[in-house]
């Protein structure tokens, strides 16, 4: 303690003394609910919300300002007899939220937004409007942002919820979790994923990757639409004349024939056919490269039982990204793998 702690009296805690869950235990045997500080132990401390001079109107001191002992003094003058405080106990819980909040320099929605509008688009002019639709456009939009099927059940049940479905856009409730997670995390409460468990590492398969390529191919069919739709004469128009399938085509032709995935396959015999379909990469697009792999992403993982063969992998720079799937391992709804297990008792 930095100061006697007394009431009544009586010292509970001397100066320079630990408190402990005795003294604590004491106090509450007491029934002591106030304690006398010294000023010099409030001086420094966060407040909670804004003080204003009811006499003026003259705002004193803002929330989250730390008190000083003028400060103190300002307010004891203004009539103010009551000081609410953040606390925060500094062994195992940091004032993230308030510190970071005290160095932000926007005070207000609009000035946060034109900050974030700056960061992500340099150089262009930032306009209220633009400013908004930016905003929205990161996490709040269906059209461009989705959290998928798979992104929303590893979010909820990292977030311990019940349900594991649910909006493929962020919820500000959502936003407010994933802050408590990252600062209980930095607390001491709670872990950081493993990277390398096979819980946090899906399979893509072909069909998947076709399925984006295909999409890619619809996106340009739909802008040509839209081009034409713009310039022609829109009575004479047909169907046939505005819509041209081969950017489709294009697009999937060009995933099976130059993507770096594509292989020809091995068909010496039906067990090398089958050995080559069973097999999985971290190489690839938005995969790991061989320069960039380090040794815990090659290494064999406890979680890789039952589930990947922990030999069969490739002599060279490729040892360890290659892998086969074990012969009862098998890929369920999210592309997550799955072994079956007999129950010890």
């Amino acid at each position: 303690a930095s100061f006697d702690i007394e009431s009544n009296g009586t010292v509970y805690v001397e100066k320079g003394r630990r408190i402990t869950a005795r003294h604590i235990r004491q106090l509450e045997k007491d029934a002591v609910a106030h304690i006398e500080v010294p000023v010099e132990y409030i001086a420094g401390k966060v407040v909670a919300k804004d003080y204003i001079d009811e006499s003026t109107g003259e705002l004193l001191i803002a929330a989250n300002m730390e008190l000083s002992l003028d400060l103190l003094a300002k307010l004891s003058q203004s009539g103010h007899k009551r000081i609410e405080t953040l606390f925060t106990n500094d062994l195992d819980h940091g004032p993230y939220i308030s510190e970071t909040v005290r160095v932000d320099p926007t005070s207000d929605r609009l000035s946060a937004l034109v900050e974030i509008y700056r960061m992500m688009r340099p150089g262009e002019p930032p306009t209220r409007e633009a400013a908004e639709n930016l905003f929205e456009n990161l996490f709040f939009s269906e059209d461009r942002y989705d959290l998928s099927a798979v992104g929303r059940m590893k979010f909820n049940r990292s977030l311990l919820r019940d349900e594991i479905e649910g909006s493929g856009i962020l919820s500000k409730d959502d936003i407010i979790q994933v802050m408590k997670k990252l600062i209980g995390i930095r607390n001491g409460i709670g872990e950081v994923d493993d990277i390398d468990h096979l819980g946090n590492r899906r399979i893509r398969s072909v069909g998947e990757m076709a399925e984006n390529q295909f999409r890619v191919g619809l996106v340009r069919v739909e802008r040509a639409v839209k081009e034409r739709l713009s310039l022609g004469d829109l009575d004479t128009l047909m169907p046939q004349d505005m819509i041209n399938a081969k950017p489709i085509s294009a697009a999937v032709k060009e995933f099976f024939g130059s993507s770096q995935l594509s292989q020809f396959m091995d068909q010496n015999n039906p067990l090398s056919e089958i050995t080559h379909k069973r097999r999985i990469s971290a190489l690839g697009p938005g995969g790991l490269t061989r320069e960039r792999a380090g040794f815990e992403v090659r290494d064999v993982h406890p979680t890789h039982y039952g589930r990947v063969c922990p030999i069969e992998t490739p002599e060279g720079p490729n040892i360890g990204l290659i892998n086969s799937l074990s012969v009862y391992a098998q890929t369920n709804e999210y592309g997550f793998l799955e072994t079956p297990y007999r129950r010890v008792r």
